[in-house]
């Protein structure tokens, strides 16, 4: 089907460098278009099934496709049984470009090498997830998502693993049949989805993960409180690390051997870190800087945001960590820290606090001025059942110092995320500040 897919794009005038983008629901024939498309030296972009059409035009127009493949277009799969060369490719040629997520705004198109484009099969695959031969891998994570195009397709295939691929959008009670249907060794989810996954079975819903013998999280930071309800209940212990689309994948894990819940792990071999405080020196705090086999070489078309992103080989994540003994733990983005009485307050901590109660389904903190224009905190919080805020407010109390403790606890419906599942807490900050 590959090799198919490579001939179908040659006869549409497909050239090499040509952008390629692939508008492909989870399927066989997404990795046949996107191989097909790098075999002939073309580059492909998997752009989000579930865009808004306005984000969708947007990013189309952005990198300047010369053909977009959609579930629609199933004759360019077959009728073309003859083999194809490969293209003359070389190390720092472009392999294929992946939009970033959109938790902070407009994606970007970041810009992937063939050389670094295995490595997470090298990296988080051999040394964390340890996929073999004999592993059924599932992840909830699409493909056209960074996260879940490794899942799904680098890391199992480089391994000789069988792929559980589902077309639809992630649902709780789908995923739990096809978990039991499909019988997977690994799965791999983001935070949000495991806290639906983990409701759906504190509701009644049919759980059997008698089959797997790995749960890998990635995409935002796995609050402890969660982590821990999920081991109680399933007896599996969630394996969290840091990644981002510039990195190109996981380069900080937690392991099977060396779990700690409310932290990112460890450095995965391949791997550099740095903590960098605002003086530009290392430091105990401060935000990340990561470097390694798999990241990537610049954004397309903002020279800018590259400046700022990317610095000698090191990609600046924009996330604040602190380090102990090895091991890293997420803060928070540097643009969601609160400064709450000339004291910095972390997001993820007051999560944390208010995900420990068995009500609270999930969460978000953002900062909002008071009536004299001064910074507090403001939780979101989606609720399981009728729980008063006044509750929650007494479990801060008990848990929280004073400056951190939310001045606003307001139940939603539903927190306003981008479609891979991240929480888009700028859009809760211009909620808060209407």
């Amino acid at each position: 089907m590959q090799d198919s897919a490579a001939r179908g794009l040659r006869d549409r005038g497909v050239r090499p460098d040509e952008r390629v983008a692939l508008v492909l629901r989870d399927s066989p024939r997404f990795i046949a278009a996107f191989l097909g498309a790098a075999k002939i030296g073309a580059i492909p972009v998997p752009l989000s099934t579930l865009a808004r059409p306005d984000d969708l035009d947007f990013m189309l127009r952005d990198c300047g496709a010369t053909l977009t493949i959609t579930d629609a277009d199933a004759g360019l799969f077959a009728g073309r049984p003859d083999p194809v060369a490969a293209a003359p490719t070389r190390e720092d040629d472009m392999c294929f470009w992946q939009y970033s997520s959109g938790t902070t705004g407009a994606p970007k198109a970041v810009v992937h090498l063939h050389r670094r484009a295995l490595f997470p099969a090298e990296g988080h695959g051999r040394h964390v997830a340890r996929i073999g031969p004999d592993d059924r891998v599932y992840s909830t994570a699409k493909l056209f998502f960074s996260y879940g195009l490794n899942n799904s397709m680098v890391i199992p295939l480089a391994a000789g693993a069988t792929v559980v691929l589902d077309p639809e959008r992630f649902n709780a009670q789908r995923a739990w049949r096809l978990i039991a249907a499909e019988r997977p060794t690994v799965l791999y989810s983001v935070p949000t989805a495991y806290a639906t996954l983990l409701a759906a079975a504190e509701a009644g819903e049919p759980a059997d993960t008698a089959s797997l013998r790995a749960c890998i999280s990635a995409g935002e930071a796995l609050p402890a409180p969660l982590a821990e309800r999920w081991h109680r209940r399933f007896g599996l212990a969630i394996l969290d690390g840091i990644g981002s689309t510039e990195i190109g994948y996981i380069a900080i894990s937690n392991t099977a051997d060396d779990v700690t819940p409310g932290s990112s792990g460890r450095l995965i071999p391949g791997y550099e870190a740095r903590v960098v405080a605002a003086d530009g020196a290392d430091a105990a705090e401060g935000t990340l800087w990561v470097r390694g086999g798999s990241t990537a070489a610049r954004y397309h078309d903002r020279p800018d945001a590259t400046a700022a992103a990317f610095r000698e080989g090191w990609v600046v994540t924009g996330d604040r960590y602190r380090v102990e003994n090895g091991r890293y733990y997420h803060l928070g983005r540097d643009d969601d820290m609160l400064r709450v009485g000339a004291q910095w307050v972390s997001p993820l901590e007051v999560e944390s606090v208010l995900l420990s109660h068995p009500s609270v389904a999930e969460c978000a903190v953002v900062g909002r001025a008071d009536g004299d224009g001064l910074l507090n905190v403001c939780a979101y919080v989606v609720l399981g059942d009728a729980t008063p805020p006044s509750e929650l407010e007494e479990l801060c109390a008990e848990r929280l110092a004073r400056h951190k403790r939310p001045r606003w606890i307001l139940p939603v419906a539903e927190l306003p995320k981008t479609a891979t599942g991240k929480i888009q807490r700028f859009r809760l900050r211009e909620k808060a500040r209407a």
